[in-house]
This record gives C-alpha cells, structure tokens and sequence, in this order.
C-alpha cells in the first residue's frame, strides 16, 4: 500500500525553512540556557538558607552553652523554643538533663562530637520534618555539657518550592517570548530576502536592466542587497559590452568582404578589362585584413572566457623589443631609439608578449611623427617598458577608453590610419594574463607614452 503524501509538500516544507530552523535553534539553546540556571539557583537558594539555618542554630547552642558555663544549672535553663527548633543537654553520661517541650521525653536526638552536625529527616513521630541538627561544647561547675541545637528546615523546603514553581512557569513564557520574537525579527529579516529572491528569479537576459530592492539600514541583508545589485549592473554592462562587440566585429568584417565581393563582381562582369595582378594583390590584401581580424577576435574571446592559455617560461624581454625596434627600422623612415633598453627578463609567453610590443610599437608609428623611443629597465620586483612617439598624444579623457575593443580616437577613425581598433584591447588583457598593469601617459617629445610593467624574474 503506498503512502499517502501531502497534496503541495509545503508545509512540510516550511518546516525545514530558516526561520523555522533559527527559532527552534534559538528556543533550545536559551531553553537549556535556562533549565541549568534555574537548577542552579534553586541549589544555591537552598544551599544559602540551609546555611543560615544552621547559623542559626549554632548560635542558639552557643547561647546555652554559654548559660551553663555562667553557672545556670541546666534545669534552669530557658529552653521553650517552639516548634521550629529544640534544645537537649546532654551531660557526661550522655543523658538528657535538660530538653525542650519539642523533645522532652526523648533520648539525645543525635551522637554528635562537639562542633559537628547533620541532618535528621524527622524526630520521632515527625519523620517529614527535616531537621540540622549542631552540637556545642559547654563547660559547667565541675562537669561538662553536650548542648544539641535543632532547627526545621520546611521554611527551606517551602522557600525552594515557591522559587521551583515560579521558574516552572516563568520559563515557559520566558521561551515562549523568545521563539515569538525571534520569529518576527527572523521573518522580518528574511522578507528582503524572499523579495530579492523573487525579483532576481523574474530578471532574464533581457531584463538586466531591472534591480533588487534595497532594505534600510546597512546589515547583512542590505549589503547582500547592494551586492546583487552591483552583479546585475557588470552582467548588464557586460551584455552591451558584448552586443557592441558583435556589432561592431559585423561592421569590421563586412568592409572587406564587400571589397572582395565588389572586385570579384567587376573582374567576372569585365573580364577582358580586368588585371590578373592587381585584382589578386587586391583580394589577397583585403583576405589579409579578414585573417587579421579574425585572429584578433578570436584572442580576445578566448580572453572573455578566461581561457587564455599561457606558455609560461622565462623571457628576454629585451631582445623581444629589440626585435620590433629593428623591424621598424626597416618598413617605416621614422628614427627609432633604443639606447635605454637594459636587460630584463620576465616569466611569461614569448608569442604574446612579442604581439604586445608589435601592437604598441605599430600604434607609435601609425601617430609618430619623427621618432619612437623604446626604453627598459628594472625597479625592484618590476620590468618597467616604456613606447613613447612625438605624435599628437592622447587626451587624458581617452586614456582609458583606447584599450576598449574597437576604439578610435577623433583623429584616427580612418581605417588606413587607425586599424580596427583591437590591438590595444589585445595589449590590455595580455598584460592582465601576465599579472602586469598598463599606464598611459604624456611623452617628454609631447606624444603619447605606453608605461608596462611586468613581474621581474630573478
């Protein structure tokens, strides 16, 4: 026979919730809190009275003890004492020779040593009534007393019981207006919570624009708020990013496909007009640009993914910019310096970090206007590179706008002469992979001046 299950579970399931789980935790640990205090102060409370009964009760033997030493015969001692306490003097023989109403009549109550005492659970007769029971030593005119003092303990008992059943209710309710106020505090708490779990649970791709309500004050639940918060603005940022990224790679490539395209349809509608040569430099220049490109794109995905793949090993970073530095010598007319290249030497991935001084020094020489000065050294646990030219420089307002994917400044927005604008996009993230920064500044020729830094290896 199968079990029959809840119809929706969720009840059960709010069982097994936080504010649930945080009340009860909350019930039984002040519970067991309170059961140990309230034992420990009822022991306490009867150990302090039997104490003072005691007290009491030695005082009073001293008293007679202090009679007889006077010389009082014992037969004339005061000894009506009530109901609540009794005397016996006992003499050498170990016979009662003066006793109170209470036990008069009864042999020693007790053998007790002088200075000793115990608990009796009751006289003869009176075996519910507990009594502390002291002896005292007492000295009289040629013979020696045995003084034995009792004293009822029920005002003790009652004492503990009236304390005993005020904390068995007072703990209780005690209990009970903790579970209620933990429970509204708790439930308080997580009703920001549950309000952001809604409205994240409602947010999709398209909506990312949407945020989640904010709590007052700066607890936990508003920081966690103004967190999500902060993720849902960079996953935003970071869909324009890549909607940008996509339209913008469109537009790159559809320049050149269309040239091809345009060179093609003229040499098949025009065949016998057509230069076999110039229409292959042509295609293959602009196929150049298309393979180019898709090579950056492809660099810069894989960087989006953070699946870099970097081929660490140490790397003669000066011979890597000496290398460019004579490249540049031969294809451009510009005077390229490199008297302040010292050695350096860095754990990192030849390929890219021979892309990354290519990239700046093609940048240099695409807005230089007579030199390009190459500059290394080392500054503690730093390679410090520097690309300066004495072109017309950067603005301070687009320093940090030309390592975006696809920028151009105002004066390079022509193909020719700004390129597509991926190469320092491609310089900014493979410095980032190296565990290096990149800085932009103003070059002393008045150009613009490329500062990297990389960790140094030993």
């Amino acid at each position: 026979m199968a079990t029959k299950q809840p119809p929706s579970g969720r009840p059960w399931r709010r069982l097994g919730t936080v504010r649930v789980r945080t009340t009860a935790a909350a019930v039984l640990v002040v519970g067991l809190a309170l059961l140990i205090g309230a034992t420990a102060l009822v022991m306490t409370l009867r150990s302090s009275l039997e104490r003072d009964v005691e007290k009491a009760a030695r005082l009073r033997a001293q008293d007679v003890a202090t009679a007889l030493e006077g010389g009082t015969d014992p037969s004339g001692l005061a000894l009506d004492d009530g109901d609540e306490s009794f005397v016996q003097v006992v003499d050498e023989r170990g016979e009662v020779v003066a006793a109170s109403a209470k036990v008069r009549g009864l042999g020693p109550v007790a053998d007790l040593q002088p200075g000793d005492g115990l608990t009796l659970p009751g006289l003869p007769g009176e075996e519910e009534d507990p009594f502390i029971v002291v002896a005292t030593r007492a000295t009289g005119p040629g013979e020696g007393f045995t003084v034995l003092v009792g004293r009822s303990l029920d005002p003790v008992e009652d004492s503990s019981a009236i304390v005993a059943k005020i904390l068995l209710f007072g703990v209780p309710l005690l209990l009970l207006v903790v579970a209620l106020t933990t429970w509204g505090v708790v439930g308080r708490a997580l009703r920001f919570v549950e309000s952001i779990r809604t409205q994240v649970a409602e947010i999709s791709a398209s909506q990312l624009h949407r945020r989640v309500p904010f709590p007052p004050g700066d607890d936990e639940i508003a920081r966690l708020a103004s967190t999500m918060n902060a993720m849902l603005a960079r996953l935003e940022d970071e869909q324009q990013r890549q909607c940008r990224f996509v339209s913008d790679a469109s537009h790159e490539l559809r320049s050149p496909v269309a040239t091809i395209r345009n060179l093609t349809e003229v040499a098949i509608a025009h065949p016998g007009r057509t230069d076999l040569e110039e229409f292959s430099t042509a295609v293959l220049a602009e196929d150049i640009r298309i393979e180019k490109l898709v090579d950056d794109l492809l660099i810069l995905a894989r960087s989006d993914e953070d699946r870099t793949s970097l081929t660490l090993r140490p790397v003669d970073l000066d011979d890597v910019v000496l290398e460019e530095a004579k490249r540049l010598r031969g294809s451009t007319r510009l005077d390229i310096e490199t008297g302040a290249v010292s050695g350096g030497r860095t754990m990192g991935d030849v390929s890219q970090l021979r892309r990354v001084v290519r990239n700046l020094a093609d940048n240099a020489a695409q807005h230089a206007t007579s030199v390009i000065t190459f500059s290394l050294s080392e500054e503690k646990d730093w390679i410090v590179m520097r690309v300066e030219d004495d072109g017309p420089g950067i603005a301070a307002e687009n320093r940090e706008a030309i390592f975006h994917r696809f920028a151009r400044l105002d004066n390079a927005r022509d193909r020719d002469h700004g390129g597509a604008g991926l190469g320092l996009a491609i310089v900014y993230e493979s410095i980032k992979a190296h565990g290096g920064t990149i800085e932009v500044g103003d070059s002393p020729s008045g150009g613009a001046r490329f500062e990297i830094r990389l960790p140094r290896q030993e």
